[in-house]
């Protein structure tokens, strides 16, 4: 079992930037960056899969390509989400997974196996 925590949520004006932060409990294979509005279903947003020495993947939503980049501290087992150039539309709770031992990468999109509880972030005009 891995407990994930994220924290860095706020409120930003639209073009504002904030960085996230997800700490865990052990070492992951792959993590990833969710959010959800209420009534609708979480989506994905980020996510990253080791590949070897020192060499990750990561990948992007392509609504958030460009200006969110996703980072892993794995002296720290965490992962960050910088966030720039914010838009009203990134107003959600972002929520971080992790996946169990080494996750097919068709499989990833729909979430992992672990979740923190969510990071409110408010993105105002």
């Amino acid at each position: 079992q891995v407990q994930l925590v994220e924290s860095g949520g706020g409120l930003v004006q639209a073009g504002g930037s904030l960085r996230l932060s997800c700490a865990a409990s052990g070492s992951t294979y792959a993590m990833g960056w969710f959010r959800q509005v209420p009534g609708k279903e979480r989506e994905f947003v980020a996510s990253t899969r080791y590949n070897g020495g020192s060499s990750w993947t990561t990948y992007y939503a392509d609504s958030v390509k460009g200006r969110f980049t996703v980072s892993r501290d794995n002296a720290k087992n965490a992962m960050n989400l910088q966030m720039n150039n914010l838009k009203s539309e990134g107003t959600a709770i972002y929520y971080c997974t992790s996946y169990k031992g080494r996750p097919i990468l068709s499989t990833m999109w729909s979430g992992g196996d672990y979740w923190g509880p969510g990071t409110q972030v408010t993105v105002y005009s």
